[in-house]
């Protein structure tokens, strides 16, 4: 392995907490930097963290904005790689505010990707979503087909692809992952994501309520999620600059990820409830591409990822579900801010 220099934007997010500790294991040098709206949680999990040595000599954490430009420029200073996952994340919680949405997941990636060729960064990582393909109705979704956003945060994932794609140099590999909707156990715990939601309320209720439940929801574990950007820092830069990849392996309507559960937790006697639901967003997305031309494995399930957030429940870590941290759109308190024009317009 070639130890790499990372930044990492919103390393203390959802993903971002598993992942720092992941790529601080596998020997790299990271730094984070993140605003921590969702509180300090995945901060607090890595100063616990007493399974490999000497982390504290390779990392680094700026608490800052990602608009800020000067904030940016410091937090790239050295950086040979840039893992991009901070974003106004998720659907509903985009659509709060378009002009905010825009600042965060457009704008501010593009500064971001003129600072970074500009301070020598080698690889881009970019974290787009597949709900960017809106509603299609086709066998399998594929890279090849047009996205067609319903959400401002979906509009702005989609646009933000072209500013990587367009930044791809022999000298700056560029890469966008789409990942489906990710599921499992994080520090910086999430139970506004289907699979997540549905768990906890099986664990803590004996209840799964599935709202509709004929819409088809892809899923991809975290411990999935947190493996394939360490191998992307690694990668033949023949094989993915440039360029975008699906992510997901299990294509579930919402009833049957609710019957997986209750499976998988078939000691607790889980009743499933279905109500009517005004969230119609359904598709099947294709992966083939990211298995056969890098040679992909899937290494995590929904079954695999509802065992770990069960014990993670089961030992007390969540111990309110329903506290306003563990929803984005409760709890998000952000407000507009054009830094990232101070860095245009200079």
């Amino acid at each position: 392995m070639n130890p790499r220099k990372i930044l990492v934007t919103g390393g203390f997010g959802y993903v971002g907490a598993r992942l720092t500790p992941h790529l601080l294991q596998l020997g790299h040098d990271v730094c984070v930097l993140d605003l921590l709206l969702y509180t300090e949680a995945g901060l607090d999990a890595l100063r616990r963290e007493p399974a490999f040595p000497s982390w504290q000599d390779r990392f680094k954490f700026i608490q800052g904005d990602l608009r800020d430009p000067e904030g940016v420029e410091k937090a790239l200073t050295g950086r040979d790689t840039v893992i991009h996952l901070a974003a106004i994340s998720n659907d509903p919680t985009g659509e709060i505010d378009e002009v905010l949405t825009r600042q965060v997941n457009f704008d501010a990636l593009g500064m971001l990707l003129a600072l970074s060729r500009k301070a020598g960064v080698e690889r881009f990582i970019n974290a787009s979503s597949s709900s960017v393909f809106g509603i299609k109705d086709v066998p399998n979704v594929t890279e090849q087909l047009e996205p067609e956003p319903l959400t401002f945060y979906s509009k702005y994932k989609m646009l933000g692809e072209w500013l990587v794609a367009s930044a791809a140099s022999p000298g700056f590999c560029a890469v966008n992952i789409r990942p489906a909707t990710i599921c499992g156990y994080s520090p910086r715990q999430r139970f506004d994501l289907t699979v997540n939601k549905l768990t906890a309320d099986a664990v803590r209720k004996r209840v799964i309520t599935v709202h509709g439940g004929e819409q088809r929801r892809p899923n991809v574990g975290i411990t999935d999620m947190i493996h394939l950007y360490g191998e992307l820092t690694q990668s033949d830069p023949t094989l993915i600059n440039g360029r975008t990849f699906n992510f997901g392996f299990e294509n579930h309507k919402v009833i049957e990820i609710a019957r997986i559960i209750q499976s998988e937790l078939q000691d607790l006697q889980v009743e499933i409830k279905i109500t009517e639901t005004l969230d119609r967003r359904d598709y099947h997305i294709s992966s083939s591409k990211i298995q056969t031309e890098l040679s992909y494995r899937p290494i995590s399930s929904i079954r695999q990822e509802v065992a770990h957030l069960r014990r993670a429940l089961d030992q007390g870590l969540f111990p309110d579900i329903e506290a306003p941290q563990h929803y984005n759109m409760k709890f998000m308190k952000l407000d507009r801010h054009a830094g990232a024009y101070r860095f245009l317009s200079r």
